[in-house]
């Protein structure tokens, strides 16, 4: 069995206000249902590729951290984007996919990305996600910010498709019948050609930003390794741009445990690769709550909640 669970920091600009005032959603009578059916849910598709979202409205407990399950086939690119109110983490479970990012300072850093390997975009920074080769890619993306949707984020075909041509045609310094036949709507997912095997070099030259994008997470030694599973684990020491999340991949056997634990500064995003799994919540009070999971299932525990796997 396989679950990936992201914690997110307190450090990552969170304030205690919501640790002092109850929250309505799991301060009553019973704990409401921390679990998700993502895999099951509709989302946005495009042929064979789509991307389904978990956030607040589709899980209310999850305030701190939503989630994204995106899938594409070859030759789709997710167009250049950004997030304004998150950071993104992105975990590659099938097939092989390529990122451009570019920050404020005008650095900007290709990665190729295949099974088991990790990316972090700070919020409000500029990026692209590529399917390589022929297969299918797959992959979950995490956002520190329980409120944020997948479906609402500033794309460069909905910026340009709703600005005027003679403001674009002066800002790009080229002719207004330029942008005839430009796309009027936001694409999401573009398709073209599979992509070369080696990137094309920038316009302006390789500018690399000083700390990388990319972490091949299954790749390095197991941070622990029990009786019961084995362990990888990432945070800010081996990855130093992801400031705000931390990330667990956990294979656990047949009939083990985690054992009963809590985290005090950080609430956790859960998402099943494989198998069965059985999550208990305790939030204080007496109340307690067990949910089932499936390949697909996500779950939540909200920061200081006791919980097992």
């Amino acid at each position: 069995m396989f679950s990936l669970t992201i914690p997110i920091s307190s450090e990552g600009g969170h304030t205690s206000f919501h640790n002092n005032v109850p929250d309505p959603v799991t301060s009553g009578a019973e704990l409401p249902t921390f679990k998700f059916e993502l895999e099951k849910s509709q989302g946005r598709v495009d042929g064979a590729s789509y991307g389904k979202e978990a956030t607040v409205a589709q899980l209310p407990i999850s305030k701190d951290i939503a989630g994204v399950s995106m899938r594409m086939e070859q030759g789709v690119m997710r167009e250049l984007h950004w997030h304004a109110t998150a950071a993104e983490w992105g975990f590659v479970t099938e097939g092989r996919v390529r990122t451009t990012v570019i920050d404020p300072a005008g650095c900007s850093e290709t990665n190729d990305f295949e099974a088991g390997d990790l990316w972090y975009f700070p919020r409000g920074h500029g990026h692209v996600i590529e399917t390589l080769g022929k297969d299918l890619c797959h992959f979950i993306l995490v956002f520190d910010n329980g409120y944020f949707s997948e479906f609402g984020t500033f794309s460069i075909s909905d910026w340009l498709g709703h600005a005027p041509k003679e403001l674009l045609a002066k800002n790009f310094g080229v002719p207004a019948s330029t942008f005839d036949s430009f796309p009027k709507q936001e694409v999401y997912f573009a398709r073209g050609d599979i992509p070369p095997e080696t990137p094309t070099r920038p316009l302006q030259g390789w500018k690399p930003p000083p700390l990388t994008h990319k972490y091949s997470l299954l790749s390095q030694k197991p941070y622990e390794t029990f009786p019961g599973g084995i362990e990888w684990r990432v945070d800010g020491s081996q990855f130093p741009i992801s400031t705000t999340m931390t990330g667990v991949v956990l294979e656990m056997e047949p009939g083990a445990l985690r054992e009963l634990h809590w985290h005090p500064n950080a609430s956790e995003w859960q998402y099943v690769l494989s198998g069965q799994l059985c999550v208990t919540l305790f939030g204080s009070k007496g109340r307690w709550r067990q949910e089932t999971f499936s390949k697909g299932d996500v779950g939540y525990i909200p920061q200081g909640m006791g919980h097992s796997l």
